[in-house]
Protein backbone atom coordinates (compact mmCIF):
# COMPACT_ATOMS: atom_id res chain seq x y z
CA UNK A 1 0.00 0.00 0.00
CA UNK A 2 1.79 3.80 -0.95
CA UNK A 3 1.48 6.68 1.33
CA UNK A 4 -2.02 7.95 2.16
CA UNK A 5 -1.36 11.13 1.69
CA UNK A 6 -0.98 13.00 -1.38
CA UNK A 7 0.73 16.37 -2.50
CA UNK A 8 -2.75 17.48 -1.24
CA UNK A 9 -4.19 15.58 1.58
CA UNK A 10 -5.74 12.18 1.28
CA UNK A 11 -8.12 12.33 -2.03
CA UNK A 12 -9.64 9.72 -3.40
CA UNK A 13 -13.75 8.66 -4.74
CA UNK A 14 -16.56 9.47 -1.94
CA UNK A 15 -17.61 6.48 -0.45
CA UNK A 16 -15.37 3.90 -2.44
CA UNK A 17 -11.44 4.65 -1.40
CA UNK A 18 -12.54 7.99 1.19
CA UNK A 19 -15.11 6.25 2.90
CA UNK A 20 -16.34 7.72 6.37
CA UNK A 21 -14.76 4.82 8.33
CA UNK A 22 -11.56 5.85 6.97
CA UNK A 23 -12.38 9.61 7.36
CA UNK A 24 -13.46 9.19 10.96
CA UNK A 25 -9.85 7.14 11.50
CA UNK A 26 -7.53 9.88 9.56
CA UNK A 27 -8.96 12.68 12.11
CA UNK A 28 -8.60 10.39 15.70
CA UNK A 29 -5.41 10.08 14.67
CA UNK A 30 -4.95 13.83 13.39
CA UNK A 31 -5.95 14.97 16.57
CA UNK A 32 -3.84 12.57 18.74
CA UNK A 33 -0.72 14.11 16.70
CA UNK A 34 -1.96 17.98 16.29
CA UNK A 35 -3.88 17.39 20.04
CA UNK A 36 0.10 16.64 21.47
CA UNK A 37 1.36 19.98 19.58
CA UNK A 38 -1.35 22.10 21.29
CA UNK A 39 -0.72 20.63 24.35
CA UNK A 40 2.59 22.09 24.55
CA UNK A 41 1.55 25.18 22.91
CA UNK A 42 -1.12 25.26 26.20
CA UNK A 43 1.50 24.36 28.47
CA UNK A 44 2.00 27.64 29.67
CA UNK A 45 -2.10 28.96 29.79
CA UNK A 46 -4.57 29.05 32.33
CA UNK A 47 -5.83 25.48 32.85
CA UNK A 48 -9.55 27.26 34.32
CA UNK A 49 -9.78 29.22 30.76
CA UNK A 50 -12.86 28.72 28.69
CA UNK A 51 -11.28 26.03 26.59
CA UNK A 52 -10.57 23.49 29.91
CA UNK A 53 -12.22 20.41 30.32
CA UNK A 54 -14.15 21.37 33.00
CA UNK A 55 -12.04 19.41 35.68
CA UNK A 56 -9.01 21.61 36.21
CA UNK A 57 -6.93 19.69 33.77
CA UNK A 58 -5.71 21.36 30.13
CA UNK A 59 -7.72 23.06 27.64
CA UNK A 60 -8.89 20.97 25.29
CA UNK A 61 -7.55 21.64 21.33
CA UNK A 62 -9.73 23.23 19.22
CA UNK A 63 -10.26 22.10 15.46
CA UNK A 64 -12.01 24.18 12.58
CA UNK A 65 -13.64 21.95 10.24
CA UNK A 66 -14.81 23.65 6.44
CA UNK A 67 -15.96 21.62 3.29
CA UNK A 68 -17.18 22.60 -0.39
CA UNK A 69 -20.60 22.10 -0.99
CA UNK A 70 -20.32 18.29 -2.57
CA UNK A 71 -23.00 15.82 -1.36
CA UNK A 72 -20.23 13.79 -0.13
CA UNK A 73 -18.71 16.16 2.12
CA UNK A 74 -22.03 16.12 4.44
CA UNK A 75 -21.41 12.47 5.40
CA UNK A 76 -17.56 12.72 5.38
CA UNK A 77 -17.95 16.01 7.82
CA UNK A 78 -20.29 14.10 10.24
CA UNK A 79 -17.02 11.33 10.07
CA UNK A 80 -14.58 13.60 10.73
CA UNK A 81 -16.29 15.89 13.27
CA UNK A 82 -17.16 12.72 15.48
CA UNK A 83 -13.46 11.19 15.14
CA UNK A 84 -12.44 14.61 16.47
CA UNK A 85 -14.75 15.04 19.54
CA UNK A 86 -14.45 11.57 20.22
CA UNK A 87 -10.57 12.09 20.57
CA UNK A 88 -11.24 15.15 23.20
CA UNK A 89 -11.77 17.73 20.31
CA UNK A 90 -13.67 21.09 20.54
CA UNK A 91 -14.98 21.95 17.21
CA UNK A 92 -16.18 24.59 15.25
CA UNK A 93 -17.68 23.83 12.49
CA UNK A 94 -17.65 26.62 9.64
CA UNK A 95 -20.16 24.92 7.16
CA UNK A 96 -19.48 25.54 3.05
CA UNK A 97 -16.36 27.83 3.15
CA UNK A 98 -13.41 28.37 1.14
CA UNK A 99 -10.10 26.46 1.53
CA UNK A 100 -8.39 29.64 1.97
CA UNK A 101 -10.65 30.88 4.37
CA UNK A 102 -10.65 28.37 6.77
CA UNK A 103 -6.72 28.25 6.38
CA UNK A 104 -6.68 31.92 7.34
CA UNK A 105 -9.38 31.41 10.37
CA UNK A 106 -7.24 28.46 11.86
CA UNK A 107 -4.62 31.57 12.24
CA UNK A 108 -7.19 34.32 12.73
CA UNK A 109 -8.91 32.53 16.01
CA UNK A 110 -5.73 31.27 16.99
CA UNK A 111 -7.85 27.48 16.31
CA UNK A 112 -4.67 24.45 17.45
CA UNK A 113 -5.65 23.04 13.48
CA UNK A 114 -7.77 23.13 10.96
CA UNK A 115 -9.53 20.28 8.37
CA UNK A 116 -11.02 21.11 5.10
CA UNK A 117 -13.28 18.86 3.32
CA UNK A 118 -12.43 19.23 -0.96
CA UNK A 119 -11.72 17.93 -4.18
CA UNK A 120 -10.62 21.40 -5.16
CA UNK A 121 -11.07 21.18 -9.16
CA UNK A 122 -11.47 17.33 -9.16
CA UNK A 123 -14.98 16.00 -10.01
CA UNK A 124 -17.79 15.76 -7.95
CA UNK A 125 -17.85 12.05 -7.23
CA UNK A 126 -14.46 12.63 -5.42
CA UNK A 127 -13.30 14.70 -2.01
CA UNK A 128 -10.28 14.87 -0.14
CA UNK A 129 -9.02 15.59 3.60
CA UNK A 130 -6.92 18.32 4.27
CA UNK A 131 -5.31 19.61 7.27
CA UNK A 132 -4.31 23.01 8.71
CA UNK A 133 -1.62 23.10 10.95
CA UNK A 134 -2.18 26.06 14.01
CA UNK A 135 -1.51 29.21 12.33
CA UNK A 136 -3.07 27.84 8.83
CA UNK A 137 -0.10 26.22 7.21
CA UNK A 138 -0.36 23.14 5.39
CA UNK A 139 1.08 19.98 7.14
CA UNK A 140 4.53 19.48 6.32
CA UNK A 141 5.51 15.60 5.02
CA UNK A 142 6.35 14.44 8.50
CA UNK A 143 4.04 15.39 10.18
CA UNK A 144 1.17 13.93 7.73
CA UNK A 145 3.52 10.50 7.82
CA UNK A 146 2.95 10.77 11.74
CA UNK A 147 -0.92 11.00 11.61
CA UNK A 148 -0.94 8.16 8.72
CA UNK A 149 1.34 6.02 11.55
CA UNK A 150 -1.30 6.43 13.90
CA UNK A 151 -4.65 5.73 11.92
CA UNK A 152 -5.99 2.14 14.10
CA UNK A 153 -3.62 2.84 17.03
CA UNK A 154 -5.29 1.81 20.47
CA UNK A 155 -5.82 4.87 22.46
CA UNK A 156 -7.23 5.51 25.74
CA UNK A 157 -10.57 6.95 24.93
CA UNK A 158 -12.19 10.52 26.86
CA UNK A 159 -15.29 10.32 28.43
CA UNK A 160 -18.07 12.12 30.29
CA UNK A 161 -16.67 15.98 30.93
CA UNK A 162 -13.55 15.16 28.73
CA UNK A 163 -14.77 14.49 25.28
CA UNK A 164 -15.22 16.95 22.73
CA UNK A 165 -17.74 19.80 22.07
CA UNK A 166 -19.30 20.47 18.98
CA UNK A 167 -20.34 23.70 17.69
CA UNK A 168 -22.16 25.52 14.14
CA UNK A 169 -20.61 28.78 13.81
CA UNK A 170 -20.81 30.50 10.32
CA UNK A 171 -19.98 33.96 11.40
CA UNK A 172 -15.79 33.67 11.37
CA UNK A 173 -16.79 33.07 7.17
CA UNK A 174 -17.91 36.58 7.45
CA UNK A 175 -14.78 37.75 8.80
CA UNK A 176 -12.52 36.01 6.36
CA UNK A 177 -14.61 37.80 3.69
CA UNK A 178 -13.77 41.31 5.79
CA UNK A 179 -10.13 40.43 5.47
CA UNK A 180 -10.10 40.10 1.70
CA UNK A 181 -11.54 43.23 1.42
CA UNK A 182 -9.07 44.61 3.85
CA UNK A 183 -6.06 43.72 2.11
CA UNK A 184 -7.08 45.92 -0.70
CA UNK A 185 -5.54 48.69 1.58
CA UNK A 186 -2.28 49.03 2.66
CA UNK A 187 -2.24 47.95 6.45
CA UNK A 188 -6.17 46.72 5.72
CA UNK A 189 -6.87 50.43 5.79
CA UNK A 190 -8.37 52.42 3.32
CA UNK A 191 -9.34 49.38 0.55
CA UNK A 192 -9.50 50.44 -2.92
CA UNK A 193 -13.30 51.03 -4.19
CA UNK A 194 -14.17 49.12 -7.22
CA UNK A 195 -17.26 50.96 -8.24
CA UNK A 196 -17.74 51.40 -11.72
CA UNK A 197 -16.26 48.07 -12.16
CA UNK A 198 -18.48 45.28 -14.07
CA UNK A 199 -17.80 41.74 -13.18
CA UNK A 200 -18.68 38.21 -13.74
CA UNK A 201 -18.01 35.89 -11.26
CA UNK A 202 -18.15 31.80 -12.40
CA UNK A 203 -17.82 30.49 -8.54
CA UNK A 204 -17.84 27.19 -10.09
CA UNK A 205 -21.17 26.34 -7.75
CA UNK A 206 -18.53 25.89 -5.39
CA UNK A 207 -17.26 27.06 -1.53
CA UNK A 208 -17.15 30.53 -2.53
CA UNK A 209 -20.43 31.16 -4.05
CA UNK A 210 -21.23 33.29 -1.59
CA UNK A 211 -18.12 35.03 -0.70
CA UNK A 212 -16.83 35.32 -4.40
CA UNK A 213 -19.41 37.93 -4.94
CA UNK A 214 -20.28 39.50 -1.69
CA UNK A 215 -16.47 40.55 -1.50
CA UNK A 216 -16.86 42.32 -4.30
CA UNK A 217 -19.89 43.80 -4.01
CA UNK A 218 -18.83 45.14 -0.18
CA UNK A 219 -16.30 47.24 -2.74
CA UNK A 220 -18.88 48.52 -4.60
CA UNK A 221 -18.31 46.67 -7.82
CA UNK A 222 -21.36 45.55 -10.08
CA UNK A 223 -21.45 41.50 -9.78
CA UNK A 224 -22.67 39.07 -12.36
CA UNK A 225 -23.22 35.42 -10.56
CA UNK A 226 -22.73 32.31 -12.80
CA UNK A 227 -22.58 28.84 -11.17
CA UNK A 228 -22.93 30.12 -7.49
CA UNK A 229 -26.14 27.78 -7.22
CA UNK A 230 -24.69 24.48 -5.83
CA UNK A 231 -26.97 21.75 -5.46
CA UNK A 232 -24.46 18.98 -3.97
CA UNK A 233 -24.00 17.47 -7.70
CA UNK A 234 -22.74 20.16 -9.60
CA UNK A 235 -19.35 21.55 -8.42
CA UNK A 236 -17.07 22.15 -11.08
CA UNK A 237 -19.05 20.22 -13.75
CA UNK A 238 -18.88 22.11 -16.62
CA UNK A 239 -18.06 25.57 -15.21
CA UNK A 240 -14.78 27.34 -13.11
CA UNK A 241 -11.21 27.41 -13.71
CA UNK A 242 -11.34 24.21 -15.36
CA UNK A 243 -14.08 25.06 -17.37
CA UNK A 244 -14.05 28.70 -18.41
CA UNK A 245 -16.26 28.66 -21.48
CA UNK A 246 -19.45 29.70 -19.86
CA UNK A 247 -17.76 32.84 -18.06
CA UNK A 248 -15.70 34.07 -21.28
CA UNK A 249 -19.46 34.04 -23.09
CA UNK A 250 -21.00 35.89 -20.51
CA UNK A 251 -18.27 39.08 -20.36
CA UNK A 252 -18.69 39.58 -23.89
CA UNK A 253 -22.68 39.33 -23.62
CA UNK A 254 -22.44 41.55 -20.25
CA UNK A 255 -20.12 44.06 -21.52
CA UNK A 256 -18.28 43.51 -18.32
CA UNK A 257 -15.11 44.47 -17.29
CA UNK A 258 -13.68 41.49 -15.90
CA UNK A 259 -14.31 37.81 -15.70
CA UNK A 260 -13.62 35.29 -12.95
CA UNK A 261 -13.32 31.95 -12.67
CA UNK A 262 -12.41 30.24 -9.19
CA UNK A 263 -12.54 26.32 -8.56
CA UNK A 264 -13.96 24.50 -6.69
CA UNK A 265 -12.73 24.96 -2.99
CA UNK A 266 -11.99 28.96 -4.58
CA UNK A 267 -8.10 28.00 -3.99
CA UNK A 268 -7.00 29.25 -7.76
CA UNK A 269 -8.54 31.56 -10.08
CA UNK A 270 -8.16 32.53 -13.68
CA UNK A 271 -9.26 35.75 -15.50
CA UNK A 272 -11.03 36.77 -18.75
CA UNK A 273 -10.89 39.80 -20.32
CA UNK A 274 -13.67 42.22 -21.59
CA UNK A 275 -13.17 40.80 -24.97
CA UNK A 276 -13.38 37.51 -23.61
CA UNK A 277 -9.49 36.23 -23.77
CA UNK A 278 -8.56 33.89 -20.97
CA UNK A 279 -5.82 35.21 -18.74
CA UNK A 280 -3.65 32.68 -17.15
CA UNK A 281 -2.17 32.18 -13.48
CA UNK A 282 1.63 33.55 -15.56
CA UNK A 283 -0.10 37.10 -16.86
CA UNK A 284 -2.06 37.16 -13.05
CA UNK A 285 1.14 36.66 -11.74
CA UNK A 286 3.23 39.07 -13.30
CA UNK A 287 0.41 41.66 -13.13
CA UNK A 288 0.71 41.30 -9.52
CA UNK A 289 4.21 41.51 -9.33
CA UNK A 290 4.56 44.48 -11.34
CA UNK A 291 2.07 46.27 -9.00
CA UNK A 292 3.53 45.01 -5.70
CA UNK A 293 7.02 46.09 -7.31
CA UNK A 294 5.58 49.31 -8.12
CA UNK A 295 4.35 49.81 -4.38
CA UNK A 296 7.41 48.63 -2.76
CA UNK A 297 5.66 45.39 -1.26
CA UNK A 298 7.50 42.95 -3.12
CA UNK A 299 10.27 41.48 -0.89
CA UNK A 300 13.67 40.98 -2.46
CA UNK A 301 11.87 42.17 -6.36
CA UNK A 302 11.83 38.60 -6.23
CA UNK A 303 8.56 36.08 -7.47
CA UNK A 304 7.84 32.15 -7.37
CA UNK A 305 7.00 30.43 -10.16
CA UNK A 306 7.32 26.70 -11.18
CA UNK A 307 9.66 25.20 -13.80
CA UNK A 308 6.30 24.84 -16.44
CA UNK A 309 5.97 29.00 -16.31
CA UNK A 310 5.79 30.06 -19.70
CA UNK A 311 8.73 31.84 -20.49
CA UNK A 312 6.68 34.78 -22.05
CA UNK A 313 6.77 35.35 -18.24
CA UNK A 314 9.87 34.84 -17.38
CA UNK A 315 10.61 37.54 -20.50
CA UNK A 316 8.19 40.26 -18.39
CA UNK A 317 9.64 39.80 -14.99
CA UNK A 318 13.04 40.01 -16.58
CA UNK A 319 12.03 43.51 -18.31
CA UNK A 320 10.95 45.02 -15.22
CA UNK A 321 14.03 44.05 -13.14
CA UNK A 322 12.06 40.95 -11.03
CA UNK A 323 14.19 38.09 -10.41
CA UNK A 324 12.32 35.09 -10.92
CA UNK A 325 12.74 31.80 -8.70
CA UNK A 326 11.52 28.29 -10.07
CA UNK A 327 9.83 25.29 -8.04
CA UNK A 328 8.63 22.09 -8.90
CA UNK A 329 5.24 22.24 -10.13
CA UNK A 330 2.63 22.48 -7.35
CA UNK A 331 1.71 25.19 -4.99
CA UNK A 332 3.03 23.60 -1.88
CA UNK A 333 6.53 23.36 -3.63
CA UNK A 334 6.11 27.07 -4.63
CA UNK A 335 4.98 27.83 -0.69
CA UNK A 336 8.64 25.64 0.53
CA UNK A 337 10.61 28.47 -1.97
CA UNK A 338 8.39 30.99 -0.70
CA UNK A 339 9.15 30.64 2.57
CA UNK A 340 12.59 29.50 2.46
CA UNK A 341 13.81 32.46 0.53
CA UNK A 342 11.28 35.09 2.96
CA UNK A 343 9.21 35.62 -0.88
CA UNK A 344 5.77 37.40 -0.69
CA UNK A 345 4.32 36.22 -4.09
CA UNK A 346 4.46 32.90 -5.77
CA UNK A 347 2.58 31.23 -7.94
CA UNK A 348 1.17 28.85 -10.92
CA UNK A 349 0.01 28.52 -14.65
CA UNK A 350 -2.89 26.97 -12.92
CA UNK A 351 -4.50 30.27 -11.63
CA UNK A 352 -3.06 29.10 -7.79
CA UNK A 353 -1.36 32.56 -6.24
CA UNK A 354 -0.01 32.86 -2.82
CA UNK A 355 0.33 36.43 -1.11
CA UNK A 356 1.59 35.52 2.29
CA UNK A 357 1.24 38.93 3.29
CA UNK A 358 -2.63 38.13 3.69
CA UNK A 359 -2.74 34.39 3.10
CA UNK A 360 -1.18 30.90 3.67
CA UNK A 361 -1.94 28.92 0.93
CA UNK A 362 -3.52 30.39 -2.63
CA UNK A 363 -6.68 32.22 -2.43
CA UNK A 364 -8.52 32.46 -6.07
CA UNK A 365 -11.02 35.55 -4.05
CA UNK A 366 -8.10 37.57 -2.83
CA UNK A 367 -6.44 37.69 -5.82
CA UNK A 368 -9.42 38.07 -8.20
CA UNK A 369 -9.92 41.25 -5.89
CA UNK A 370 -6.18 42.87 -6.18
CA UNK A 371 -6.20 42.20 -10.17
CA UNK A 372 -9.28 44.24 -9.93
CA UNK A 373 -7.57 47.17 -7.73
CA UNK A 374 -4.73 46.85 -10.18
CA UNK A 375 -7.00 47.89 -12.59
CA UNK A 376 -8.52 50.89 -11.09
CA UNK A 377 -5.59 52.15 -9.85
CA UNK A 378 -3.54 52.18 -13.12
CA UNK A 379 -6.81 53.06 -15.25
CA UNK A 380 -6.04 49.90 -17.69
CA UNK A 381 -7.77 47.45 -18.63
CA UNK A 382 -7.19 43.66 -18.16
CA UNK A 383 -6.17 43.23 -21.51
CA UNK A 384 -3.23 46.21 -21.90
CA UNK A 385 -2.24 44.36 -17.90
CA UNK A 386 -1.93 41.13 -19.26
CA UNK A 387 -0.48 42.33 -22.23
CA UNK A 388 3.20 42.89 -20.77
CA UNK A 389 2.98 38.47 -21.18
CA UNK A 390 3.88 37.78 -24.31
CA UNK A 391 2.94 34.31 -24.27
CA UNK A 392 4.92 31.40 -26.29
CA UNK A 393 3.04 28.97 -27.82
CA UNK A 394 3.45 26.00 -25.51
CA UNK A 395 3.10 22.07 -26.60
CA UNK A 396 2.85 19.28 -23.76
CA UNK A 397 2.63 15.79 -25.11
CA UNK A 398 1.94 12.90 -22.50
CA UNK A 399 4.40 9.86 -22.98
CA UNK A 400 2.66 7.05 -21.17
CA UNK A 401 4.23 3.16 -20.21
CA UNK A 402 8.28 4.42 -20.19
CA UNK A 403 10.98 4.62 -16.99
CA UNK A 404 10.58 7.80 -16.02
CA UNK A 405 13.52 7.52 -13.45
CA UNK A 406 16.04 7.33 -16.63
CA UNK A 407 14.30 10.80 -17.99
CA UNK A 408 17.41 12.51 -16.46
CA UNK A 409 20.03 9.89 -17.21
CA UNK A 410 19.83 8.56 -20.09
CA UNK A 411 22.53 9.71 -22.94
CA UNK A 412 21.10 9.35 -26.15
CA UNK A 413 17.71 11.27 -24.88
CA UNK A 414 19.80 13.84 -23.28
CA UNK A 415 22.07 14.38 -26.71
CA UNK A 416 18.48 15.04 -28.21
CA UNK A 417 17.13 17.50 -25.86
CA UNK A 418 20.64 19.14 -26.19
CA UNK A 419 20.14 19.13 -29.96
CA UNK A 420 17.06 20.66 -29.92
CA UNK A 421 17.97 23.30 -26.84
CA UNK A 422 20.94 24.55 -29.86
CA UNK A 423 18.33 24.95 -32.60
CA UNK A 424 15.82 26.82 -30.39
CA UNK A 425 18.17 29.09 -28.56
CA UNK A 426 16.65 31.77 -26.77
CA UNK A 427 13.81 31.65 -28.38
CA UNK A 428 12.30 29.05 -26.82
CA UNK A 429 12.60 25.97 -23.95
CA UNK A 430 12.70 22.61 -23.42
CA UNK A 431 11.82 20.64 -20.22
CA UNK A 432 11.01 17.09 -19.76
CA UNK A 433 9.45 16.24 -16.28
CA UNK A 434 8.67 12.84 -15.12
CA UNK A 435 5.16 12.49 -13.75
CA UNK A 436 5.18 12.55 -9.70
CA UNK A 437 1.88 10.04 -9.74
CA UNK A 438 2.62 7.88 -12.85
CA UNK A 439 4.88 6.09 -14.98
CA UNK A 440 4.83 8.62 -17.71
CA UNK A 441 7.01 11.50 -18.71
CA UNK A 442 6.21 14.80 -19.83
CA UNK A 443 7.77 16.59 -22.92
CA UNK A 444 7.23 20.29 -22.71
CA UNK A 445 8.55 22.82 -25.68
CA UNK A 446 7.72 25.85 -26.30
CA UNK A 447 8.86 28.46 -28.99
CA UNK A 448 7.90 31.06 -31.75
CA UNK A 449 5.24 29.00 -33.21
CA UNK A 450 3.26 26.38 -32.66
CA UNK A 451 4.23 24.36 -35.69
CA UNK A 452 7.76 24.54 -34.28
CA UNK A 453 7.13 23.68 -30.43
CA UNK A 454 4.92 20.97 -32.17
CA UNK A 455 7.64 19.51 -34.41
CA UNK A 456 10.42 19.64 -31.35
CA UNK A 457 7.94 17.93 -28.85
CA UNK A 458 7.12 14.85 -31.23
CA UNK A 459 10.43 14.41 -32.14
CA UNK A 460 11.62 14.26 -28.38
CA UNK A 461 8.43 12.43 -27.41
CA UNK A 462 9.90 9.44 -29.53
CA UNK A 463 13.19 9.71 -28.40
CA UNK A 464 11.64 9.22 -24.82
CA UNK A 465 9.43 6.53 -26.25
CA UNK A 466 12.60 4.56 -27.77
CA UNK A 467 15.30 4.96 -25.49
CA UNK A 468 12.63 4.54 -21.74
CA UNK A 469 10.25 2.55 -23.43
CA UNK A 470 9.51 -0.77 -21.22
Amino acid sequence: MGRLFGTDGVRGQANAGLTAELALDLSVAAAHVLGEIAAVGHADRDATSSRSQGNGSRPRPVALVGRDPRASGEFLEAAVVSGLASAGVDVIRLGVAPTPGVAWLVGHLKADFGVMLSASHNPMPDNGIKFFARGGNKLADSMEDLIEARIGEAWQRPTGAAVGRVVDDPQPVEDYVAHLVGSLGRDHTDAVSLAGLKVVIDGANGAAFRTGPGAFQVQGAEVIAIHCEPDGLNINHDCGSTHPQDLQRAVVEHGADLGIAVDGDADRCLCVDADGNLVDGDQILAILAIAMKDAQMLSNDTVVATVMSNLGFLNAMREHDIHVVRAKVGDRYVLEEMHAGGHVLGGEQSGHVVQTRHATTGDGVLTALHIAARMVATGKSLRELASVVQRLPQVLVNVPGVDKTRADSDPELLAAVGAQTTRLGDRGRILLRPSGTEDLVRVMVEAETEATAGEVADQLAEVVRDRLGR
